[in-house]
């Protein structure tokens, strides 16, 4: 699979695409386990309230309205950062946020990243923990993924295995909150646990 696959695909499939591939920084490489698709504005194919880019292109959410493939990095809450990679067509936004993976090369290097004696399989566990874990800052934002010359690189392998995939509603966001737009590996243990945004509707008065 290529930037140019991601590009033909929708940000749910993308999303189910990325599962299994591998991000590698340095001697760090990360396993996807965990991921989140997000749209675009309410003019595009898939109006999304929740994605950065909602209201539109600006300096921060450039890249995804780029082309596919290239690494989307944000500061959250002004707290840690958070991955993603631009998928979908040149000039159209979508994204897929890398919410959790496990370590599979690196181990001692992500270590040094993260609180000392922190389990092996809470190395990468949710996209801060993820994104820590193999060292990216927030200059690697609109690295092209795919190129040779990336200090960030993407992996997937020509055939995608076969790996079962749940679904369920994204992580955290108080807006389309129920979208059912979340894939992951069920049993791995780089996948974080639910935990509903206290600003979401609740769900006996959406259900109302």
């Amino acid at each position: 699979m290529s930037a140019q696959d991601l590009a033909t695909l929708d940000p749910v499939e993308a999303a189910c695409a990325l599962l299994g591939a591998v991000v590698r920084v340095g001697e760090v490489a990360i396993r996807l386990t965990e991921v989140e698709a997000y749209g675009g504005p309410e003019d595009g194919p898939w109006p999304d309230p929740s994605a950065h880019s909602y209201r539109g292109p600006n300096a921060r959410n450039a890249v995804m309205f780029g082309p596919a493939g290239h690494l989307y990095v944000y500061r959250s809450y002004g707290l840690h950062l958070c991955a993603n990679i631009s998928v979908g067509p040149d000039g159209v936004a979508a994204a897929v946020l890398l919410r959790g993976g496990e370590v599979v090369e690196g181990e001692e290097c992500a270590r040094q990243r993260r609180t000392p004696g922190m389990p092996a399989d809470k190395l990468a566990r949710g996209p801060g923990n993820l994104a820590a874990a193999l060292g990216l800052d927030i200059s690697d934002n609109g690295l092209d993924m795919f190129s040779e010359q990336s200090r960030v690189r993407l992996e997937l392998p020509e055939q995608r295995p076969e790996v079962a995939v749940a679904s369920g509603p994204r992580v955290g966001i108080s807006v389309a909150a129920d979208r059912p737009w979340r894939r992951w590996i069920p049993g791995s243990p780089g996948v974080s646990a639910y935990r509903r945004s206290p600003r979401a509707p609740a769900l006996r008065a959406r259900m109302g």
